[in-house]
């Protein structure tokens, strides 16, 4: 069913007892052209574009847990392409083109809202920076705007100004950034799969791979062996420990990010904003709430929860931006696992066995990325060569010497 203004109409005059599931619960196949192993947005993305696109539409994705109980749900919602690096730039901007069209694309509200990005600088030297990085943007076509302090001033006037250590002086602002619903990006791209004929298999965790002259011929499953041509990993922050199963060590290291929802308040932040001496990002839910995270925990976790000096770390710098938060009060928290990379950025690429395709290494940039991950993922997997805008992410970048290193901190994981 496509959803329309007359298809709701119709449907809330029967009582909205009509409705048909969105997608099915099917049982899985002895084998399949494609199998992807990951159900959170890129591997559901990947899903999408490879039968929407490219045609090839006897595919699984494979999900341990039910669909979107991953990063997926996990994270601060925000979208945006503010990079400087020639490698992270165009990838970002693709998929920021990209959001900006989702919802007609698959049929389904994500609820995106392109309220504005704005990254605070304290400090001259940070002002320079910024000053970079939006003549890089917009030398590759992308919104940018450097502000002063009166018009950052003049657009959030509550914010500490005149703190005595962490002064804003201005910000770099993109317009174009903003937020999107992150459980319905989920449910939207796994709508449109299966409505192309994906089978989508929840529950089906995923505990060997089995190989044949050098290929991955299936994975060996909580519900059984399931064949396929092509194996993909879309497994984010356990990409690691199923690229063991084929003995693969990847450079990424687990971490949690943590994220965190205050009880729900009068509009006040229009936009997302970023606090430049310190990594604190916030902005608001449409049901008043203020969203906001800041820096992973800092050591190596499977775990979905985040400990309390982040907690700490992550409040004192949103107080030293915006005084008036140390009066509400935090509703409830939640982590998600990233898989962080040497440099900070993604890996998009075919590895050592002919059939086996790797995404991982998102970092920070998981949720931002998705449906250009998905799209490139895809093309990848169909094409057998990478995507105009992903050729950068090869995982030999760090062998070769070829690293993207956005943040500026070296080869060292749990720094980006």
């Amino acid at each position: 069913m496509r959803f329309s203004a007359l298809s709701i109409l119709l449907n809330g005059l029967r009582g909205n007892r009509h409705w048909s599931a969105h997608w099915r619960q099917p049982e899985p196949k002895p084998h399949y052209d494609v199998v992807i192993v990951g159900g959170g947005g890129h591997g559901l993305a990947t899903a999408y574009y490879l039968s929407k696109v490219f045609g090839i539409r006897n595919v699984a994705v494979i999900e341990k847990g039910y669909l979107g109980s991953g990063n997926i749900g996990r994270n601060t919602t925000i979208i945006r392409s503010n990079y400087l690096l020639p490698g992270n730039n165009p990838f970002y901007e693709f998929s920021m083109k990209l959001w900006e069209g989702l919802e007609q694309d698959f049929n389904f509200n994500a609820m995106v809202s392109q309220r504005g990005v704005l990254n605070l600088y304290h400090s001259d030297a940070q002002r320079d920076a910024y000053t970079r990085r939006g003549n890089a943007m917009r030398l590759h076509g992308v919104d940018a705007e450097l502000l002063d302090r009166a018009q950052v001033q003049a657009m959030l006037p509550f914010f500490d100004y005149e703190n005595a250590r962490f002064p804003i002086q201005g910000g770099l602002l993109q317009r174009r950034g903003g937020t999107v619903r992150h459980d319905a990006v989920a449910w939207g791209y796994a709508r449109g799969a299966d409505s192309n004929g994906v089978d989508i298999i929840q529950n089906c965790e995923v505990i060997g791979i089995r190989r044949e002259g050098g290929k991955a011929v299936g994975v060996e499953t909580t519900r059984g062996f399931i064949g396929c041509n092509r194996l993909a990993l879309a497994a984010a922050g356990h990409s690691s420990r199923v690229a063991e199963m084929v003995g693969l060590k990847l450079p990424l290291e687990s971490h949690v990010l943590q994220a965190f929802v205050s009880e729900g308040l009068k509009p006040f932040i229009d936009g997302v904003v970023t606090f430049g001496a310190g990594h604190f990002y916030v902005s608001q839910s449409d049901k008043g709430g203020l969203v906001f995270g800041g820096d992973i925990d800092g050591y190596n976790s499977y775990a979905q929860r985040g400990n309390l000096a982040t907690v700490e770390h992550v409040a004192e710098a949103g107080k030293a931006m915006i005084p008036a938060l140390s009066r509400i009060r935090v509703l409830r928290s939640w982590g998600g696992v990233m898989d962080m990379s040497m440099d900070g950025s993604p890996i998009i690429d075919k590895v050592h066995l002919d059939n086996l395709y790797l995404n991982s290494g998102w970092c920070y940039g998981g949720f931002k990325a998705t449906p250009a991950s998905g799209y490139c993922f895809a093309h990848l997997i169909a094409r057998g060569e990478p995507h105009e805008t992903a050729r950068a992410f090869r995982l030999d970048r760090f062998a070769r010497g070829y690293v993207i290193d956005e943040k500026g901190q070296g080869a060292q994981p749990n720094l980006h």
